[in-house]
Protein backbone atom coordinates (compact mmCIF):
# COMPACT_ATOMS: atom_id res chain seq x y z
CA UNK A 1 0.00 0.00 0.00
CA UNK A 2 1.59 3.42 -0.64
CA UNK A 3 2.18 6.03 1.61
CA UNK A 4 0.55 9.54 1.57
CA UNK A 5 2.86 12.07 1.11
CA UNK A 6 1.49 13.61 4.58
CA UNK A 7 2.73 9.62 6.20
CA UNK A 8 5.75 9.58 4.68
CA UNK A 9 6.57 12.85 5.24
CA UNK A 10 6.12 12.72 8.63
CA UNK A 11 8.37 9.10 8.83
CA UNK A 12 10.83 11.35 7.49
CA UNK A 13 11.49 13.88 9.81
CA UNK A 14 10.28 11.77 12.68
CA UNK A 15 13.40 9.62 11.59
CA UNK A 16 15.87 12.27 10.65
CA UNK A 17 15.48 14.70 13.71
CA UNK A 18 18.70 14.43 15.54
CA UNK A 19 20.76 14.87 12.69
CA UNK A 20 18.56 17.39 10.55
CA UNK A 21 20.42 20.47 12.25
CA UNK A 22 23.48 19.56 11.55
CA UNK A 23 22.46 18.02 8.24
CA UNK A 24 20.39 21.26 7.02
CA UNK A 25 24.21 23.13 7.28
CA UNK A 26 25.61 20.69 5.32
CA UNK A 27 23.44 20.60 2.90
CA UNK A 28 22.53 24.32 2.19
CA UNK A 29 26.30 25.03 2.70
CA UNK A 30 25.31 26.94 5.73
CA UNK A 31 23.55 29.25 3.48
CA UNK A 32 20.30 28.75 5.16
CA UNK A 33 21.32 31.29 8.29
CA UNK A 34 22.50 34.06 5.99
CA UNK A 35 19.08 33.42 3.85
CA UNK A 36 16.96 34.04 6.80
CA UNK A 37 18.63 36.79 8.38
CA UNK A 38 17.70 38.61 5.53
CA UNK A 39 14.52 37.52 5.59
CA UNK A 40 14.10 38.94 9.22
CA UNK A 41 15.76 42.19 7.77
CA UNK A 42 12.72 42.34 5.08
CA UNK A 43 10.01 41.47 7.72
CA UNK A 44 11.20 44.12 10.11
CA UNK A 45 9.87 42.09 13.45
CA UNK A 46 8.01 44.68 16.11
CA UNK A 47 9.22 44.32 19.42
CA UNK A 48 5.45 42.76 21.27
CA UNK A 49 4.19 41.51 18.63
CA UNK A 50 2.57 37.83 18.09
CA UNK A 51 4.03 35.46 15.55
CA UNK A 52 3.49 31.75 14.33
CA UNK A 53 5.95 29.83 12.57
CA UNK A 54 3.89 26.95 10.74
CA UNK A 55 6.14 23.56 10.70
CA UNK A 56 8.68 24.92 12.73
CA UNK A 57 10.69 21.50 12.69
CA UNK A 58 13.50 22.10 15.37
CA UNK A 59 12.50 25.66 16.15
CA UNK A 60 15.22 27.70 14.92
CA UNK A 61 13.16 30.13 13.17
CA UNK A 62 11.11 29.74 16.30
CA UNK A 63 13.91 31.45 18.24
CA UNK A 64 15.12 34.24 16.01
CA UNK A 65 11.36 35.44 15.95
CA UNK A 66 11.19 35.18 19.53
CA UNK A 67 14.56 37.45 20.17
CA UNK A 68 12.64 39.95 17.74
CA UNK A 69 9.65 40.18 19.42
CA UNK A 70 11.33 39.95 22.85
CA UNK A 71 10.02 39.42 26.21
CA UNK A 72 6.76 41.06 25.60
CA UNK A 73 5.75 39.13 22.51
CA UNK A 74 4.83 36.13 21.93
CA UNK A 75 5.84 33.06 19.38
CA UNK A 76 4.24 29.78 19.03
CA UNK A 77 5.86 27.19 16.43
CA UNK A 78 3.70 24.42 15.14
CA UNK A 79 5.23 21.25 13.76
CA UNK A 80 3.20 17.66 12.87
CA UNK A 81 6.91 16.02 14.26
CA UNK A 82 7.16 15.19 17.72
CA UNK A 83 10.08 14.21 17.12
CA UNK A 84 11.55 17.17 15.26
CA UNK A 85 9.86 19.55 17.83
CA UNK A 86 11.41 17.80 21.20
CA UNK A 87 14.80 19.03 19.67
CA UNK A 88 13.32 22.67 19.49
CA UNK A 89 12.31 22.16 22.96
CA UNK A 90 15.44 21.39 24.48
CA UNK A 91 16.74 24.18 22.81
CA UNK A 92 14.13 26.67 24.11
CA UNK A 93 14.72 25.61 27.09
CA UNK A 94 18.14 25.98 26.91
CA UNK A 95 18.04 29.70 26.06
CA UNK A 96 15.21 30.80 28.47
CA UNK A 97 13.19 32.01 26.15
CA UNK A 98 9.65 31.84 27.98
CA UNK A 99 7.46 33.42 24.97
CA UNK A 100 8.00 30.70 23.10
CA UNK A 101 5.20 27.63 22.89
CA UNK A 102 5.94 24.75 21.16
CA UNK A 103 2.81 22.60 19.92
CA UNK A 104 2.11 19.87 17.80
CA UNK A 105 -0.08 20.47 15.18
CA UNK A 106 -0.81 20.28 11.44
CA UNK A 107 -0.45 23.22 9.19
CA UNK A 108 -3.56 21.57 7.09
CA UNK A 109 -6.16 22.95 10.10
CA UNK A 110 -4.06 25.29 12.07
CA UNK A 111 -5.79 25.31 15.56
CA UNK A 112 -5.91 28.88 16.00
CA UNK A 113 -8.97 31.39 15.80
CA UNK A 114 -8.96 33.82 12.54
CA UNK A 115 -6.78 37.04 12.68
CA UNK A 116 -4.66 35.87 15.49
CA UNK A 117 -0.98 36.75 14.76
CA UNK A 118 1.18 39.52 13.16
CA UNK A 119 3.39 37.76 11.60
CA UNK A 120 2.94 33.99 10.01
CA UNK A 121 6.31 32.16 9.07
CA UNK A 122 6.68 29.08 7.02
CA UNK A 123 10.21 28.04 6.28
CA UNK A 124 11.42 24.49 4.61
CA UNK A 125 8.10 23.44 5.10
CA UNK A 126 5.57 24.22 2.24
CA UNK A 127 6.85 21.52 0.26
CA UNK A 128 6.65 19.13 2.56
CA UNK A 129 2.54 19.51 2.95
CA UNK A 130 -0.21 17.63 0.83
CA UNK A 131 -1.75 20.35 -0.57
CA UNK A 132 -0.09 24.24 -0.56
CA UNK A 133 -2.74 26.11 -1.71
CA UNK A 134 -4.73 24.88 1.63
CA UNK A 135 -1.64 25.60 4.00
CA UNK A 136 -1.17 29.13 2.58
CA UNK A 137 -5.26 29.67 2.57
CA UNK A 138 -4.95 28.78 6.81
CA UNK A 139 -1.85 30.76 7.43
CA UNK A 140 -4.13 33.89 5.48
CA UNK A 141 -7.02 33.23 8.14
CA UNK A 142 -4.79 33.23 11.00
CA UNK A 143 -3.30 36.38 9.97
CA UNK A 144 -4.32 39.83 11.16
CA UNK A 145 -5.34 42.14 8.85
CA UNK A 146 -2.04 43.97 8.18
CA UNK A 147 -0.08 40.98 8.74
CA UNK A 148 2.13 38.54 6.84
CA UNK A 149 3.12 36.14 5.54
CA UNK A 150 6.82 35.18 4.70
CA UNK A 151 7.48 31.86 3.45
CA UNK A 152 11.82 30.90 2.75
CA UNK A 153 11.72 27.81 1.21
CA UNK A 154 14.07 25.84 -1.77
CA UNK A 155 13.34 27.16 -5.25
CA UNK A 156 13.45 26.16 -9.20
CA UNK A 157 16.45 28.09 -10.45
CA UNK A 158 16.03 29.12 -14.24
CA UNK A 159 19.95 29.83 -15.44
CA UNK A 160 21.36 27.23 -17.62
CA UNK A 161 24.14 24.94 -16.58
CA UNK A 162 23.61 26.18 -12.17
CA UNK A 163 19.60 24.61 -13.14
CA UNK A 164 21.03 20.97 -13.97
CA UNK A 165 23.93 21.26 -11.13
CA UNK A 166 21.46 21.72 -8.90
CA UNK A 167 19.17 19.07 -9.65
CA UNK A 168 22.01 16.60 -9.47
CA UNK A 169 22.99 17.96 -6.33
CA UNK A 170 19.45 17.41 -4.58
CA UNK A 171 19.13 13.95 -6.63
CA UNK A 172 23.05 12.23 -6.23
CA UNK A 173 24.70 14.25 -3.51
CA UNK A 174 22.44 15.16 -1.05
CA UNK A 175 21.54 11.57 -0.27
CA UNK A 176 25.13 10.70 0.03
CA UNK A 177 25.62 13.20 2.80
CA UNK A 178 22.43 11.65 4.25
CA UNK A 179 23.83 8.45 4.36
CA UNK A 180 27.26 9.33 5.14
CA UNK A 181 26.22 11.85 8.19
CA UNK A 182 22.79 10.58 9.54
CA UNK A 183 22.50 6.91 8.10
CA UNK A 184 19.45 8.07 6.28
CA UNK A 185 19.92 7.42 2.73
CA UNK A 186 16.54 6.97 2.10
CA UNK A 187 14.77 10.00 3.95
CA UNK A 188 17.21 12.11 2.08
CA UNK A 189 16.39 11.03 -1.59
CA UNK A 190 12.54 12.49 -0.42
CA UNK A 191 13.78 15.56 0.19
CA UNK A 192 15.02 16.08 -3.38
CA UNK A 193 11.83 15.03 -4.31
CA UNK A 194 9.90 17.55 -2.64
CA UNK A 195 12.46 20.52 -4.07
CA UNK A 196 12.14 19.07 -7.71
CA UNK A 197 7.99 19.29 -7.63
CA UNK A 198 7.55 22.43 -5.88
CA UNK A 199 6.56 25.52 -7.92
CA UNK A 200 9.01 27.86 -9.35
CA UNK A 201 8.97 31.69 -8.22
CA UNK A 202 6.31 33.24 -10.02
CA UNK A 203 4.01 30.51 -9.59
CA UNK A 204 4.30 30.06 -6.21
CA UNK A 205 3.37 34.32 -5.99
CA UNK A 206 0.70 33.22 -8.10
CA UNK A 207 -0.47 30.76 -5.10
CA UNK A 208 0.08 33.44 -2.51
CA UNK A 209 -2.60 35.77 -4.72
CA UNK A 210 -4.97 33.10 -4.26
CA UNK A 211 -4.92 32.38 -0.96
CA UNK A 212 -5.96 35.78 -0.49
CA UNK A 213 -2.70 38.05 -0.39
CA UNK A 214 -2.11 41.19 -1.11
CA UNK A 215 1.58 42.87 -2.44
CA UNK A 216 3.30 39.90 -2.84
CA UNK A 217 7.01 40.28 -3.41
CA UNK A 218 9.51 37.77 -4.06
CA UNK A 219 13.18 37.45 -4.07
CA UNK A 220 16.04 34.50 -5.15
CA UNK A 221 18.39 33.68 -2.93
CA UNK A 222 21.59 31.55 -4.52
CA UNK A 223 20.56 32.13 -8.07
CA UNK A 224 17.26 30.87 -6.97
CA UNK A 225 18.41 27.51 -4.91
CA UNK A 226 15.99 29.02 -2.60
CA UNK A 227 13.62 32.04 -2.52
CA UNK A 228 11.85 34.00 -0.20
CA UNK A 229 7.87 34.69 -0.96
CA UNK A 230 6.28 37.55 1.55
CA UNK A 231 2.58 38.42 1.51
CA UNK A 232 -0.05 40.86 3.36
CA UNK A 233 -3.20 40.29 4.31
CA UNK A 234 -5.54 43.58 3.83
Amino acid sequence: MQQSKEQRVHNVFEKISDNYDKMNSVISFQQHIKWRKDTMRRMNVQPGSKALDVCCGTADWTIALAEAVGPTGKVTGLDFSQNMLNVGIEKVKDLGLEQVTLIHGNAMELPFPDNSFDYVTIGFGLRNVPDYLQVLKEIHRVLKPGGIAVCLETSQPTLIGYKQLYYFYFRFIMPLFGKLLAKSYREYSWLHESARDFPGMRELAKLFEKAGFNEVKYKPYSGGAAAVHIGKKI
